[in-house]
């Protein structure tokens, strides 16, 4: 374990750390962040000693660091320093053997096959062996990078001090660098201190993080507790959001840079929409802020192409979002910038309206079949095979909203719809009852976040009534129109 108390130092009489106090337990990885010249890399120098400290103690399994001789020292504390000096040519296998040094009783006279066990594997794990005979100096930086993590790690000390590991390294290698250290302090029970100027890093590869920020502690904690918007805001004094990383319980930080000035204002209107009867086509001078459950390209992004697009009822391909993509491209459509949905409902027949608000506008364009549907309450005894979805909502809003917003537009619409099944009397042809929709509608709510800030979308706010009231009309129109075309299946 390793135990900070009160350390402070510098470079000079003032120092640059001022009274900082952490703990880190065997097994867990420390990120030390903070702006430039908040003192997280001569913090990590005091804690190593390569600084003298003015005040405070480090205290490495229960002895005060001063203790220690620089060997016992280096026994139990293994340093990558920020910046390295080469005074001599040496190959990347000598470089990394260096790191064995605190465990020969002479130079190199002592060396054993737990030497060359552990120099092995440190190439292994950071990728360098094939470079093992090639001079360091012919390396690139980001090679030499990993070359000293490699020595760090031959080290096998139980505490490993790093400042900023992945610099100079590609995402990939930052990636197989920061598993491999993680992997160490899992499995070795390795002590890990690492400072970072990558908080997103940071978040992903450490248990917890220390905030620096003009040499003292201005947050630790668990990455949920310290990576927060109004933290990072105020020490960084930029503008960030946060958002869920997609595979782990970590946050990521989005920088918000000051352009949003630079996109010319516009707006939706229903002459952006195109209609034939092979699709529903909306094309937008600027990308829109989208939630979905299309087909293709689902849930949150920016897009200016949306597409529903018409199928047979009995369309049955073994993947259908990449036959939609080939079909998207077909026609002109950029697959990366477009949502699309599929419906088994001519489009021709598409309900589009504009509604006027206080705030603005927003505009509702649905497709609806009533040929499948389901009471969504009685879906637990049925088998029937999923068909092609054909209710198919669009809402576009010419407004700025928040991610709850897009999430309470949704339900807002999905009750709106339910009720205009409700008042055309549509039942599930499988129970007899009342339906709320078929087996794969299909849901988009878009936004220009442009003009008014709408923070709300329940069904009494004032965008929420819009959608309400604009959603049920426009499905009650389209189930209308459905039933006088006889023979129409979905």
């Amino acid at each position: 374990m390793l135990q900070v108390e009160q350390i402070t130092g510098g470079y000079g009489k003032e120092p640059i750390v001022k009274a900082v106090t952490f703990k880190v337990h065997k097994g867990e990885v420390l990120g030390i962040l903070g702006p430039n010249g908040s003192g997280k890399s001569t913090l990590l120098k005091l804690i190593s000693g390569i600084l003298p400290r003015q005040a405070g103690s480090v205290v490495i399994d229960g002895q005060d660091a001063s203790a220690y001789s620089q060997k016992a020292f280096a026994r139990k504390v293994a340093v990558l320093p920020q910046l390295h000096a080469h005074a001599f040519s040496h190959s990347v296998y000598e470089t990394v053997s260096l790191g064995r040094y605190p465990h020969q009783s002479g130079l190199f006279s002592s060396w054993s096959a737990e030497d060359e066990r552990a120099v092995t594997e440190a190439m292994a794990h950071t990728a360098i062996t094939r470079y093992k005979d090639t001079p360091i100096e012919l390396l690139s930086g980001g090679e030499q990078q990993r070359v000293f993590v490699a020595q760090a790690l031959a080290q096998e000390a139980p505490i490993l001090l790093l400042d900023e590991p992945t610099n100079h390294l590609d995402i990939a290698h930052q990636q197989q660098l920061l598993d491999t250290i993680r992997k160490q302090a899992v499995e070795k029970g390795l002590t890990v201190v690492s400072v970072f100027h990558d908080i997103n890093l940071a978040s992903l590869y450490c248990d917890r993080l220390l905030l620096m920020d003009q040499g003292q502690i201005a947050a630790i904690g668990e990455p949920q507790d310290v990576v927060k918007e109004a933290i990072v805001q105020k020490v960084y004094a930029a503008r960030v959001k946060t958002q869920a990383h997609p595979e782990l319980p970590k946050p990521q930080l989005t920088l918000l840079p000051d352009t949003k000035g630079e996109i010319e204002a516009f707006e939706v209107t229903s002459s952006d929409f195109s209609v034939s009867k092979d699709y529903v086509a909306l094309r937008t001078q600027n990308p829109l802020k989208t939630m979905s459950s299309a087909v293709h390209n689902a849930g949150m992004g920016w897009y200016r192409m949306f597409v529903n697009r018409h199928v047979d009822a009995d369309y049955n391909v073994d993947d259908v979002e990449a036959e939609l993509v080939t079909y998207l491209e077909a026609q002109g459509f950029h697959a990366n910038d477009t949502v699309g949905m599929m419906t088994a409902v001519w489009t021709e027949y598409v309900e589009i309206e504009t509604y006027q608000g206080d705030f603005g506008t927003i505009i509702i364009a649905v497709t609806a079949g009533i040929g499948n549907a389901v009471d969504v309450s009685q879906a637990l005894t049925r088998d029937r095979e999923q068909r092609i979805g054909t209710i198919n909502t669009w809402v576009i809003v010419n407004g700025t909203l928040p991610d709850a917003a897009f999430v309470q537009a949704m339900i807002t619409a999905t009750e709106a719809k339910a009720k205009a099944l409700q008042a055309e009397s549509i039942t599930d042809p499988l129970t007899g009852t009342i339906a709320t929709g078929t087996s794969t509608d299909s849901l988009l709510v878009a936004a220009t976040q442009q003009g008014e800030f709408l923070p709300y979308a329940g069904p009494i706010t004032p965008l929420g009534k819009l959608i309400g009231h604009g959603v049920y009309e426009c499905t009650v129109r389209a189930i209308q129109a459905y039933k006088k075309v006889k023979g129409w299946t979905t």
